[in-house]
């Protein structure tokens, strides 16, 4: 039996591994983080193998989410230290303005709190919906909206050329 599972585990990573990756990322805001969040988290399923194979993904989503938050909860603020210089960091695929684009977004997601951050995550990368959102993180579909639209707003203001994007009908759902 043990083999079994062990290739059903084996075979949920290899098949699902990416997709959940790039959650995670979205969550910690770095490769290391996401990885190190991922692996925690599937560490957990393995655990509980037997009685989630059926349906893993949304078990192991909701550890990565919950895993995240109280991680961000744990940790104490550090102030910010200044820097002589900016760093580069290179384009990866885009060029030119998206590239800036998604740079100063990302720089801004990381300011946001815990929570809208999450939201942010579930509503628009992970595409649920109000009430799967506030079903996942055990909260009222209200607190959803309105961190969802004060994550915006903040993200408007921090980064004006988003405001375009983010006004979309599609977007703003």
């Amino acid at each position: 039996m043990a083999e079994v599972t062990d290739g059903e585990f084996t075979a949920f990573v290899n098949d699902r591994g990416e997709a959940l990756l790039r959650v995670a990322y979205a969550l910690a805001g770095s490769q290391h983080g996401a990885e190190d969040l991922l692996q925690n988290a599937l560490a957990k399923a393995y655990t509980r193998w037997p009685q989630i194979r059926g349906d893993a993904e949304p078990y192991v989503r909701r550890i990565l989410y919950h895993d995240q938050v109280s991680g961000w909860r744990r940790r104490a603020r550090r102030p910010e230290v200044p820097l002589d210089a900016v760093p580069e960091v290179p384009a990866e695929r885009d060029s030119g303005h998206d590239a800036d684009l998604r740079m100063l977004l990302r720089d801004a997601l990381l300011t946001l709190p815990p929570r809208q951050r999450a939201v942010l995550t579930l509503r628009y990368l992970e595409d649920l919906s109000v009430e799967q959102t506030a079903a996942l993180l055990g909260c009222r579909t209200g607190t959803v909206a309105s961190q969802a639209s004060r994550a915006l707003a903040k993200l408007r203001r921090l980064v004006p050329a988003f405001a375009e994007y983010a006004d979309r009908p599609e977007v703003s759902r």
